[in-house]
């Protein structure tokens, strides 16, 4: 499961939701504004504060990755087509 940590006022977390739907890859979305602990994951993850982060089932951590950085991360691991 791709887990992605995000805020909804974040144009990049809603960009980034915005492919993994459109490509219809499932995720688990958790809402680091709202709540501490989830922040302190997620830039523990990120080794800084900026959001959105997605790990990957792999355990890959991608940090504010472009659109075509994220398709690339999820065709090299088989969860979308090219």
């Amino acid at each position: 499961m791709i887990t992605l940590y995000g805020a909804d006022w974040c144009p990049d977390c809603r960009r980034s939701k915005n492919l993994l739907a459109r490509l219809d890859v499932p995720y688990e979305y958790l809402q680091v504004d709202s709540d501490d602990d989830l922040r302190d994951q997620a830039v523990a993850l990120a080794g800084r504060q900026s959001i959105p982060v997605i790990v990957l089932p792999d355990g890959t951590v991608l940090v504010e990755p472009s659109d075509p950085d994220l398709r690339g991360a999820l065709i090299a691991q088989g969860l979308a087509t090219a």
